[in-house]
């Protein structure tokens, strides 16, 4: 495989140059091969998160991509940058890797959503091999209920394990758990499991190019993501301003 693509400073964090096509290459080029890492989707609401969390920081810029998920880091970034979303992200490596034989697990969702996940995506994609899902709580996993996952992961050991349990909650389980699973690589893709699912509408695709997919989504979600994009947006663009300008620094750890 090649080398990691270079990486570009986003309020600190080193954000993968990269097109769809190469992130879904990468990806499905890990097939056969255990615990190659995890992959961060880059957003705004992320990356200011990370300002004020060093540790969160630290597992972006630790990942084995970190991907321009949202708009504003693909305007960002050099020539040549592509949004690497994570629901057409996990499209994509859905369709390839059925010519490889590549496996997926599914750990995320609402209960009942991964498993209509699998359902949705196994009619999309014929031969997509699904090798199992899990529902985990709305809390940290205990020990027991970890050493459980491990086991099952063991046995099944996917290629690609796809996580969906928001955003920071899924760069912290994949760094602090990813060493110990079995499986190929980890990545983060949020709310990738409502959209396939069917469960929660998807912006239209010229609002996702718009830059404007946040307003959709607060205006389809208000009481859930109302906090989190009045808050996180204002913040991005002020501190993105700042790093532009020069009025300061924000150095990758």
């Amino acid at each position: 495989m090649s080398p990691n693509p270079p990486r570009y400073n986003v309020l600190g964090v080193g954000v993968s140059a990269l097109t769809l096509v190469a992130a879904r290459d990468r990806i499905v080029g890990v097939r056969g091969q255990l615990r190659h890492g995890y992959v961060c989707l880059g957003t705004a609401h992320g990356l200011t998160e990370a300002r004020t969390d060093p540790a969160l920081r630290k597992i972006y810029n630790a990942s084995w991509l970190t991907t321009p998920d949202g708009m504003p880091l693909v305007w960002l970034g050099p020539r040549g940058v592509e949004r690497v979303y994570g629901p057409d992200l996990m499209l994509a490596v859905c369709d390839a890797g059925r010519a490889s034989g590549l496996t997926h697990y599914f750990f995320g969702g609402a209960p009942g959503v991964a498993a209509e996940l699998k359902q949705k995506l196994c009619e999309r994609f014929p031969g997509l091999a699904v090798v199992g899902t899990f529902t985990p709580p709305f809390r940290s996993l205990d020990e027991s209920e970890l050493a459980a996952l491990r086991a099952e992961v063991a046995r099944a050991r996917p290629d690609v394990m796809w996580i969906g349990i928001s955003s920071p909650k899924q760069e912290k389980f994949m760094a602090a758990h990813g060493p110990a699973l079995d499986a190929g690589v980890l990545i983060g893709v949020g709310a990738a499991f409502d959209f396939h699912s069917g469960r929660v509408r998807q912006a239209p695709r010229w609002i996702q190019r718009s830059g404007f997919e946040w307003l959709f989504r607060l205006c389809t979600e208000p009481r859930r993501l109302a906090p989190r994009y009045l808050k996180t947006n204002p913040l991005f663009v002020l501190r993105v301003f700042a790093q532009v300008s020069g009025l300061k620094k924000y150095p990758i750890d």
